[in-house]
């Protein structure tokens, strides 16, 4: 691809989809970014397949000036497809072009055909002008809705917004607010935290806390209504992760009401405010609340946790019990396991038992530390795929290489 990045400080995520599948198995498609918005499609499963190329705000705009469009415009979200195979996107835009494009979210359809919703017009508010850097769309299991976080800026204040999956007209938003200090939260454009859609049609979206680092750079993980209206329980991490859905039904050991639990990393950075380094992976019940110890605000209550394995040298003896931190964007959950597969940034994957609340098997990918953050999928077949250092690794159905 010629996929040209958005400016980044660390080196942004370049996120193709595979189209939801119809019709026969070789028909599969993938589409993957390119150059000045434009979105490339072909099939997932013939090498020499034909490759066709759409852009949202048409073909023979960009052909007419692409020089200056590839300069200017940016997809800067991995892509998301809904179920009817519609592709979706964030985009920013640098400066006065063609096009007469500014940031904002696009749509190819099916068919083929672009369009697209600015940001300004998606929050209702000219400050906040961009679309929040590695924030994939989350589209509804239904496909009549999609949701994105804008921006201020990097490391400013955000807005999630709900909009139409088909005309994109905006239909909700809510502004970002710290849960502790009523803040404005802080958008960030380093991490990779994008709206998750629970089961309920409840919203999850990390932030990171204002003032920072008052949570010890935890961030928080906020809740919302799938209209947005209501605010519910936060979780005491957001940072840099997308929360993973866990039937309740997968733990033997809770006894609550809840249908479904979140998976999310529960780091507690070493020498930041009062981190002190055991850094741990979290199941938490999304509905009940309980006073969480390093914030002293009502948090998702806390159902299992699992601290690190790897001694973190760099910070002991002054961090007697540091261990390195778990280093996942997304964990895959394996429901007829019923364990979880996540990353460290030792450079080891694990299998988390929930049955057994243990880590009982790994398999080491890299030699670790100061690595890509990583992120896990798992097959039908079982097979599970982690990326680490940048490179795809493929696991056996049980987790042998």
């Amino acid at each position: 691809t010629d996929y040209i990045m958005p400016p980044h400080s660390w080196t942004p995520m370049c996120g193709p989809t595979l189209i939801p599948f119809s019709g026969t198995f070789m028909n599969q498609q993938v589409a993957f970014p390119r150059s000045a918005g434009r979105v490339a499609f072909r099939s997932a499963n013939k090498p020499t397949s034909v490759v066709t190329t759409r852009t949202f705000y048409g073909d023979s705009v960009y052909s007419a000036d692409k020089a200056n469009l590839d300069n200017l415009v940016r997809i800067c979200t991995p892509l998301t497809a809904g179920p009817d195979g519609a592709v979706y996107f964030g985009f920013n835009v640098y400066g006065a072009n063609s096009a007469t494009l500014s940031s904002g979210l696009a749509r190819i359809a099916p068919n083929g055909t672009g369009s697209w919703v600015s940001t300004t017009a998606m929050t209702n508010d000219a400050g906040l002008p961009w679309i929040k850097q590695n924030c994939a769309p989350a589209v509804t299991v239904s496909g009549d809705a999609v949701y994105i976080t804008c921006s201020a800026g990097s490391f400013s204040r955000g807005m999630l917004v709900k909009v139409n999956a088909k005309t994109l007209a905006p239909i909700a938003r809510v502004a970002l607010k710290d849960p502790k200090s009523g803040n404005d939260a802080a958008i960030d454009d380093q991490g990779t935290a994008t709206p998750m859609i629970g089961p309920d049609g409840d919203v999850f979206v990390g932030v990171l806390e204002s003032p920072f680092p008052a949570n010890n750079d935890r961030g928080w993980m906020l809740h919302f209504s799938g209209d947005l209206a209501t605010k519910k329980i936060p979780g005491a991490f957001g940072w840099d992760d997308t929360g993973s859905v866990v039937p309740a039904s997968m733990v033997s050991s809770y006894h609550g009401t809840s249908k479904y639990l979140i998976c999310t990393k529960y780091n507690n950075y070493a020498g930041i405010g009062t981190g002190v380094g055991v850094n741990k992976i979290g199941l938490l019940d999304p509905f009940v609340g309980f006073t969480e110890a390093v914030s002293g605000i009502t948090t998702m209550n806390e159902v299992a946790t699992v601290v690190g394995v790897t001694p973190d040298l760099g910070f002991r003896p002054t961090f007697p019990n540091a261990v390195r931190e778990w280093c996942v964007n997304s964990a895959v959950v394996d429901v007829s396991r019923k364990s979880i597969i996540l990353n460290s940034e030792d450079g080891v994957v694990y299998r988390w038992d929930l049955t057994k609340n243990k880590l009982t098997d790994s398999i080491r990918l890299t030699s670790g530390i100061g690595e890509a953050y990583t992120c896990t999928l798992i097959g039908p077949d079982g097979h599970i795929y982690a990326t680490s250092n940048a490179t795809l690794f493929a696991l056996g159905g049980s987790i042998k290489p």
